[in-house]
């Protein structure tokens, strides 16, 4: 039993690392694939559009600074994050005091660690409202 145990978990972290590792080879080789172009376009001297341009660039931006720009993420963490902990306090309740009552007690403070993080981010999310935005230059785009 405790092999069989071991065999899934080095498994489990096997395919996670492989899954990464493809994920990140994936999204060098589509960026390489549009700079290439891009590239290629300019030594023939095609006139660039603008939006093309813009388009194939846009990876490579660095992100905005606008606070207000996290707000959504957010709060969609905050949802899912209180989501799942009321889950952990339900299973809790369910697991701990059905089949396995030592196991209630520290599911229960889990799931309740889990809510607080989710009311954290959504706490983040109002104290982001206190936050201006920050000038939008003529350069930036909106």
């Amino acid at each position: 039993m405790h092999a069989a145990g071991t065999v899934a978990f080095i498994a489990f972290w096997l395919f996670v690392a492989i899954m990464a590792v493809f994920g990140m080879s994936y999204d060098y080789r589509k960026r390489r694939l549009e700079m290439e172009s891009l590239r290629t376009a300019i030594e023939h001297g095609q006139h660039l559009d603008p939006a093309v341009l813009e388009k194939l660039l846009a990876g490579q931006r660095p992100p905005r600074d606008d606070p207000q720009d996290l707000r959504p993420y957010l709060h969609i963490g905050g949802i899912i994050t209180i989501a799942a902990g009321v889950g952990l306090l339900l299973a809790g309740l369910w697991v701990g005091g059905m089949q396995f009552p030592v196991a209630e007690y520290p599911l229960l403070a889990f799931g309740a660690f889990v809510v607080c993080i989710g009311i954290g981010l959504l706490a983040a999310v109002h104290a982001l409202k206190r936050y201006p935005s920050p000038e939008r230059s003529p350069d930036r785009t909106a």
